[in-house]
């Protein structure tokens, strides 16, 4: 390898679907810093679809659940990188390319995980890092006197996660400065998902997603009666579709929600998506109304907007997008405790409680007058 000249650059990918939506920014500046470069993108079996269609990755390696560290290592091996970028803080996922042999691998993080960096990128001592509030915090903030006159706990948006991604693609030469997250959704999976929304898609409505739950847990969630009462208040101001989102563990809400919409047209995809199906029938949306969760974080990437209700979380930290993209509506309650990072609230859940239903109407309604001339 030329020095800054790799021939082959492994990305070791992250772990969760959101994660890797908001690595993307660093892999389009790594493919735009060596575009004669190969890469492939090292992440776990159920990502594969985020990264098989994407424009600056030529390959897409993957490693089975409870797969051993060896396995994986001999699996690099074959590939011959000579350079990998570590995306995740892990131990394992840096003593991954160094036991594959790749000679130069970068990456950030503590000892031990340095000894088998060779590139050791240090954190920007202006960032402001997530601090999750103990119970006892969340209490005493909520229970004070003074609880009414505080407000939710601000993060600058220079501190938000892909900048530490952006960071060490930056070591390599490539601009830092942040771009969108972008993704396209596979041509395969798009006619499917076409064919299952057919009706829909030609009936003159436009497909609104509903993404009701959330894995982390449900600190993240705006209750299901307000996701229905959103939908039944937009239904008698405007005509559309819903489509309901969601993994296999939502689809006892999923059912509950569309029961709650009984009458209304409506497709409920829940659990019967893979991942890159769940990316077209995103992308055939003109908006989502959505928790904080994976599936904000596609559609954003895939070009929808998305409205959200933020309780426990932070939108400067994990927003879609870019900070400020007046394409979304990152609604926030005023809860003193809030953001807690927690998943689950120990007290009265008031971050969530306080955004009106009317609030995310307006939003809604606002994006589909706003995009009423496209096709979806």
């Amino acid at each position: 390898m030329k020095s800054g000249h790799p021939r082959h650059i492994l990305v070791r990918g992250v772990n969760w679907l959101g994660d890797a939506v908001m690595t993307t920014p660093a892999v389009l500046r790594i493919r735009e810093r060596f575009p004669e470069a190969r890469i492939t993108l090292l992440c776990p079996e159920k990502l594969r679809d985020v990264w098989t269609s994407h424009p600056a990755v030529d390959a897409v390696q993957t490693f089975a659940p409870g797969e051993g560290l060896m396995s994986v290592a001999r699996g690099l091996r074959g590939i011959r990188a000579d350079l990998a970028v570590v995306f995740p803080n892990s131990f394992r996922s840096a003593l991954e390319p160094w036991m594959a042999g790749i000679p130069r691998r970068v990456g950030s993080g503590r000892f031990p995980r340095t000894l088998v960096l060779t590139d050791r990128v240090a954190a920007d001592p202006s960032t402001v890092r997530m601090r999750k509030r103990t119970e006892a915090e969340v209490r005493r903030l909520t229970g004070s006197p003074e609880a009414g006159k505080l407000r939710r706990t601000p993060y600058p948006t220079e501190s938000h996660q892909f900048h530490h991604y952006l960071r060490l693609a930056g070591h390599l030469g490539a601009d830092p400065t942040p771009v969108p997250p972008h993704l396209k959704a596979g041509g395969a999976a798009t006619r499917a998902m076409t064919a299952r929304l057919g009706d829909a898609l030609t009936s003159g409505m436009p497909l609104v997603g509903l993404n009701a739950g959330a894995e982390y847990g449900p600190a993240k969630r705006w209750p299901l009666d307000r996701f229905a009462e959103a939908a039944r208040k937009l239904a008698a101001k405007t005509p559309a579709h819903w489509v309901v989102f969601g993994g296999k563990a939502d689809v006892p809400l999923a059912r509950e929600l569309a029961g709650r919409l009984q009458g209304q047209p409506i497709t409920v995809l829940a659990g019967e998506t893979s991942l890159a199906e769940l990316m077209a029938a995103l992308s055939l949306c003109r908006v989502l109304i959505t928790n904080d969760t994976g599936p904000m974080h596609l559609a954003a990437a895939l070009g929808i907007p998305v409205v959200v209700p933020f309780g426990s979380t932070s939108p400067e930290l994990t927003g879609p997008g870019l900070p400020g993209d007046p394409s979304h509506r990152l609604l926030m309650g005023d809860a003193p405790c809030a953001p807690c990072f927690l998943r689950q609230c120990p007290v009265d859940f008031r971050c969530m409680d306080s955004i009106p239903v009317e609030h995310v109407v307006a939003a809604t309604l606002e994006i589909l007058s706003r995009t009423s001339g496209t096709s979806r």
